[in-house]
């Protein structure tokens, strides 16, 4: 009996060896995900909304403007980005022309909110602007501001 099992099973497995289409061409390579073809969009279809603010609580800006006191300790960049989802942008801050930090933000969506706070020293007085620039590092924005004057 245990003979003819054996012989049932190596039967039953030799003929899907045998059955098995090995003449068939590889697979094409799968299309490029959705996230790749967003990344090459051109930046024309992003638009972005954005203001500065002392900051954010439920997702919302607070105390918004565009002078701020050399106490103010900390500014936020809050932004909501169309268009670019899947994406990345970064905030680029300046203090007069030197750049001070860059913050890479991932849209996840689109519409998406996201913001960048930047820590402002007591003595950083002047003017200040950040940019919001795309992968590629295309102005998307400017938003312009002075601390202490």
């Amino acid at each position: 009996m245990k003979a003819m099992l054996t012989l049932l099973l190596l039967v039953g497995f030799v003929g899907q060896v045998a059955a098995q289409d090995t003449t068939k061409a590889a697979a094409p390579a799968p299309a490029p995900a959705p996230a790749a073809a967003a990344a090459a969009a051109p930046a024309a279809n992003v638009s972005v909304e954005a203001v500065l603010a002392r900051s954010v609580v439920d997702r919302v800006p607070q105390d918004t403007g565009t002078a701020f006191p050399d106490s103010v300790g900390t500014v936020v960049l809050w932004m909501r980005v169309s268009g670019a989802g899947g994406q990345t942008v970064s905030a680029v801050w300046f203090h007069g022309g030197d750049e001070v930090g860059t913050v890479p933000l991932a849209i996840g969506g689109s519409p998406w909110r996201t913001w960048s706070r930047k820590t402002v020293p007591a003595d950083a007085k002047g003017a200040w602007h950040v940019e919001i620039r795309d992968a590629a590092g295309n102005v998307l924005k400017r938003v312009d501001f002075t601390v202490g004057q």
